[in-house]
């Protein structure tokens, strides 16, 4: 059977890693993380804390890849969209 090709994503504010993967299928999230090695090169990211997604979509580390995805390790906001919004309406009306 055709291993699956799938693509690991960090993407920092000045940088982006990205590592290609070639997997059994019925690989899951989490063993692609693990496979990227990018949680031993990030110190900041913590196992079983990350929050993943594909193509932006979040996703839990058991989920099934197919070939062609795009896993994203996602970084935690800096600014809750909402209050951002509410800070900006509120300099605007003075």
């Amino acid at each position: 059977m055709a291993r699956l090709r799938v693509e690991v994503v960090y993407a920092l504010p000045r940088r982006q890693h990205r590592v290609a993967l070639e997997l059994e299928p019925g690989a899951t999230a989490g063993e692609a993380l693990a496979a990227s090695g990018l949680l031993a090169r990030h110190g900041e990211l913590e196992p079983g804390k990350v929050k993943l997604g594909i193509f932006g979509r979040m996703v839990a580390p058991g989920q099934v890849l197919a070939a062609g995805d795009r896993l994203e390790i996602l970084r935690p906001l800096r600014v809750d969209p909402k209050e951002a919004r509410r800070g900006r309406a509120r300099r605007a009306r003075t």
